[in-house]
């Protein structure tokens, strides 16, 4: 009789047969490869001749049969013998390997309720020979009776595999230097020769294996929270599966890998990333649903990682997701907080900082490798010399160690088997517990040095306003790096005897100036540890290391009280005076006794009160072999302002690469009903990975039908997103045909989120004169939304805040205004929250002073988005206008080489009366809290360095022409149809693609099938 399959698999003895029962009733078999014959299961198209038969009739129930294989021995056949143990019946298989052969019979074994005692698995030239013995539930062998039943399951197991139908998710068969070898080898292979199945029965069972088994919980009984958790590690076996795949294969071909080091990755949540990325979000959400649980609703009990803050940690997480997508060896390096930099929370329109509890219930994407991989970090102490071999040695004897323990999170490509890694880095005391102190009763003592390691990875960037502030910082930063650098040295020792080859197989990445101690740690571990001499040393650093800068403004670029450097990392200030000392003689060399050139490359810098200071951006790059900015107004600053004397004794050194952001989660992701109508204009889903395609959109700008599609799909997300902001801010938006203007950024001075409030006052005010002469009835509504953090010991930001609370406050309980105009700040902005925010907007405002912002990232989520961009030529935006045409975006203000001009007559510049009246209403205290707000009055009166009176005017007219666009539906979504079709070049697979060719000299390695 043949098998009969149900969902669940639940095995019931009939009579002296046994059955799988299935509630569907599908009887198994190879897809479109078997027919039920009367006399059993047989090949499609075959005759029934026994000779003939990949697998022949069912056995009688003798104590021995077989079932035989053709002539040439080229079909996998089995016997089942009752006859050659008394305890147990023997089955054999053999034929040629198929891969998922072993997993399928040791699950079909189960399903009929056989018990595997012992089994003899071998292979040899891709043929098998596998002996199983057997016995029921009870401890007996199979009887007599009973065979037929068990020879029918096995034997459209069988005819599968000889079908070649058992598994299309086969994984590559790798080697594994000191692994076991032979028999031995085969079975650790075979064990787990095809990937996890991705049916919805197999995910069911995954789910509710980790409920009773990871989370020991009761699977008939467990929650949203419980759910979620087990879920996340469901797809997270099928992320280790790449994840191993890809490692060992990086290990294999041994290619030159990148190590991407960031102090920031803003990561957002992984579950839908992951379900998206390996395509098998619709299997899960209906194995969730059959389970009792909504996708949606188990999302959202995911904390976003608290890894990051602004764009500098987005703009890592983006480049991580393209390296996966494009194959490269490559892994990201950075540091586990525990409580990120702060959840922030606003009580009576003021920031307050909060930890952020991220890690409480624990995060089930990581992986702890505290067993295998942790390393000591050394601080403070003293340097002695040593000779070695008529060779002067030098010895750090630290005074402080702590443990590094790695903690990785796999990250998938999208359409690829690769998946690479983020190693992130968590402080423990070198050792647990001071037992000793504690049995004196000196209890505080004996915690104190493990609260002391474990504060090195607490908090995303320290308050540093103070000293012990400054150190941790320092503190951090060698934590991480001397972290990365002793496991990038492992990684490549346990393949290389020597040196020579490292150039061509390590290329460091350093992402802005916090891991530029990279540079002196990696010349002590190869001086001190490995026993190279300076210049071969010298030259391995300045042919792995390369610099990524982020930031023009002078208070970001890192410098070090050399006071605090020496006491810290005494080792390393010695080699910073040498490389410094090395590097000037070349200058002189080249350029004579000129001591204010000289002054302006030192990377020491010595003030007028006698304070010497390291300046970390000059130290890389005098070290990097490559030097970028992230746009090209960004790179051509760097060359003739910021870096000119370097730029002009090496130029070949600069590049630029303008950023990007990943198209899978900031538009294919988080936009499901953009990427579906895309894909249906555009024939395929091609585009996710090619987004140059986007441009094809430019076709259908002017199809009222498309536009009408876009203005629903439009439609729904700003829906959610007014919805969401209701939520989270306490503010009521009844207006849903109101135009959603956002700036959602970091809160910086020269981010000028105070400009956009200085409009919004204007606007307030303007309403009302209106309302008062009867001609309001052509305004057009607006929702301004604000959101972002200001970092703890920046009072100025936090001062923005305040005062766009305040005008919240007075707005939105105006009944003149009614829903005119409605002010809301979003807090503690993060990924998840941008996922909803960013598809709904409207009006994206990206309004720094030109030749401040480095970049940005957010305009090209938005523009991506569809979204219309207010802006100034800074940044990207100036790309930006280059794709989308200036005419599709509201551009306004200074350009950057007038600014210069311009602050210096600040100071004689009349401003607009308009600004000087908007400015007024705020110092008079109209909007409250007068005197709190004096010095934001004053930095805007006065000094102004940030120029908003300059450009406020042209601000007002830009917002003007906002109004009248938006007034003709037509030509708006025209405009936004153009946005999302010229933002193909803002993809971050086109920047990783740049950087692979152009800095780093990598090639894909993508998973061998």
């Amino acid at each position: 009789m043949g098998l009969v399959v149900a969902q669940r698999g639940v095995l019931a003895k009939q009579g002296a047969t046994y059955s799988i029962k299935k509630s569907h009733g599908a009887v198994l078999r190879c897809p479109g490869s078997m027919a039920r014959g009367s006399g059993g299961w047989i090949s499609g198209g075959a005759n029934r001749s026994t000779r003939s038969l990949a697998v022949g009739r069912p056995a009688s129930s003798s104590s021995s049969a077989s079932v035989a294989a053709d002539e040439g021995n080229s079909l996998m056949t089995f016997d089942v013998d009752n006859a050659r143990d008394d305890g147990m019946t023997e089955i054999v298989f053999q034929g040629p390997s198929q891969p998922g052969l072993l997993a399928t019979l040791t699950s079909t074994f189960s399903s009929l309720g056989l018990d595997v005692r012992k089994a003899d698995i071998k292979e040899k030239e891709g043929f098998m020979h596998d002996v199983f013995w057997v016995v029921k539930a009870d401890g007996n062998r199979i009887e007599d009776g009973d065979l037929p039943a068990v020879k029918s399951g096995l034997a459209s197991i069988v005819a599968c595999a000889n079908q070649g139908s058992l598994s299309k998710r086969v994984r590559p068969k790798l080697r594994v230097r000191g692994a076991p070898e032979g028999n031995r080898a085969e079975l650790l292979h075979e064990l787990m020769d095809t990937y996890s199945t991705d049916s919805v029965l197999s995910i069911e069972q995954s789910i509710i294996n980790h409920v009773e088994y990871t989370l020991a919980r009761s699977r008939y009984k467990f929650d949203d929270l419980e759910a979620y958790m087990a879920t996340s590690y469901s797809v997270r076996d099928r992320l280790i599966e790449s994840w191993n795949d890809t490692q060992t294969f990086f290990r294999e071909k041994d290619p030159k890998r990148v190590y991407y080091m960031s102090m920031e990755f803003l990561m957002g949540r992984s579950l839908l990333n992951a379900l998206y990325n390996l395509d098998i979000k619709d299997r899960y959400r209906e194995a969730l649903d059959e389970l009792g649980y909504n996708l949606e609703t188990l999302v959202e009990k995911e904390r976003d990682a608290a890894l990051g803050n602004g764009g500098l940690g987005r703009l890592a997480a983006c480049f991580l997701d393209s390296m996966a997508s494009l194959n490269l060896p490559a892994w990201g390096y950075g540091i586990r907080y525990q409580y990120g930099m702060f959840r922030q929370v606003l009580v009576d329109g003021f920031q307050h900082e909060q930890p952020d509890y991220w890690l409480n219930f624990g995060n089930p994407w990581e992986l702890e490798r505290s067993a295998s991989v942790a390393y000591p970090i050394s601080f403070y102490g003293h340097v002695s010399v040593h000779d070695e071999g008529g060779k002067q040695m030098f010895r750090w004897n630290p005074g402080e160690t702590v443990t590094s323990v790695a903690y990785d999170t796999p990250i998938p490509g999208f359409k690829t088997k690769n998946t690479i890694n983020l190693r992130l880095w968590a402080a423990k005391p070198d050792r647990e517990f001071d037992l000793q102190a504690f049995n004196t009763g000196d209890y505080v003592q004996a915690i104190l040095s493990k609260q002391r390691a474990e504060t090195l990875s607490s908090v995303l960037y320290p308050d540093d306003r103070t000293y012990e502030g400054k150190e941790l910082r320092l503190k951090q930063q060698h934590f991480f790096v001397s972290s990365t650098v002793q496991d990038v040295v492992r990684r490549y020792k346990e393949r290389h005897d020597g040196w020579d080859e490292f150039p061509d197989k390590v290329s460091f990445q350093m992402n802005d100036t916090h891991p530029t101690l990279l540079v002196p740690e990696l010349m002590r571990v190869l001086m001190d540890l490995e026993g190279l001499g300076w210049t071969k040393a010298w030259e391995l650093v300045t042919k792995t290391c390369n610099f990524t800068n982020h930031t023009v403004l002078p208070e970001a670029l890192e410098k070090w009280p050399i006071v605090m450097l020496e006491k810290l990392l005494p080792r390393h200030t010695q080699i910073i005076y040498d490389i410094n000392w090395r590097f000037l003689q070349q200058i002189r060399t080249k350029f004579g006794d000129d001591w204010e050139r000289i002054s302006k490359l030192s990377i020491i810098e010595e003030t007028d009160d006698g304070q010497k200071f390291v300046r970390m951006a000059y130290l890389a790059v005098v070290a990097s072999k490559n030097i970028n900015g992230v746009a090209a107004i960004h790179s051509d600053i760097l060359k003739h302002d910021v870096f000119n004397a370097f730029y002009e004794i090496f130029p070949e050194k600069f590049q630029n690469k303008t950023n990007g952001v990943t198209p899978r989660r900031w538009l294919a992701f988080c936009n499901p009903p953009l990427r579906e109508l895309i894909t249906e204009t555009l024939g395929s889903d091609n585009w996710i990975s090619h987004l140059d395609d986007l441009t094809k959109l430019r076709d259908y700008a002017d199809d009222p039908e498309f536009q009408k599609k876009w203005q629903e799909v439009k439609a729904m997300n700003k829906n959610a997103a007014l919805e969401l902001i209701e939520k989270v801010s306490g503010v009521s938006l009844p207006n849903k045909a109101a135009l959603v203007d956002v700036q959602v950024k970091r809160i910086h001075e020269y981010k000028r989120q105070l400009l956009n409030i200085l409009s919004v006052i204007h606007r307030y005010d303007t309403i009302l004169k209106l309302k008062k002469e009867g001609k309001a009835d052509d305004i057009v509504p607006r929702v301004v939304v604000v959101g972002g953090k200001a970092a703890p010991g920046y009072e100025m930001a936090k001062r923005i805040i305040k005062l766009v609370s305040a005008v919240a406050e007075k707005v939105n309980n105006d009944p003149a205004v009614g829903d005119l105009l409605k002010v809301a700040f979003v807090p503690d902005y993060n990924v998840s929250v941008a996922e909803v925010i960013i598809p709904g907007t409207e009006l994206s405002q990206q309004i720094s002073t030109a030749g401040t912002e480095a970049s940005g990232t957010g305009n090209m989520k938005f523009a991506m988005n569809g979204a219309l961009i207010i802006g100034t030529m800074d940044g990207a935006n100036i790309e930006i206008a280059q794709e989308i045409g200036e005419e599709n975006m509201f551009i306004f203000g200074a350009r950057a080489d007038a600014v210069a001009d311009l602050r210096a007559n600040r100071s004689t510049y009349q401003p607009d009366p308009r600004f000087n009246h908007v400015v007024n209403m705020i110092r008079t205290g109209v909007f409250g809290w007068e005197d709190y707000f004096g010095p934001l009055v004053d930095a805007i009166t006065y000094s102004d360095y940030y120029l908003l009176a300059n450009d406020f005017p042209d601000y007002l007219r830009a917002q003007d022409a906002v109004d009248q666009k938006y007034k003709d539906k037509a030509a708006w979504t025209r405009s936004s149809i153009l946005s999302t079709a010229g933002s193909g070049f803002f993809s971050s697979d086109r920047t990783i693609r740049e950087y692979a060719k152009d800095i780093w000299d990598v090639e894909p390695c993508p998973v061998e099938e």
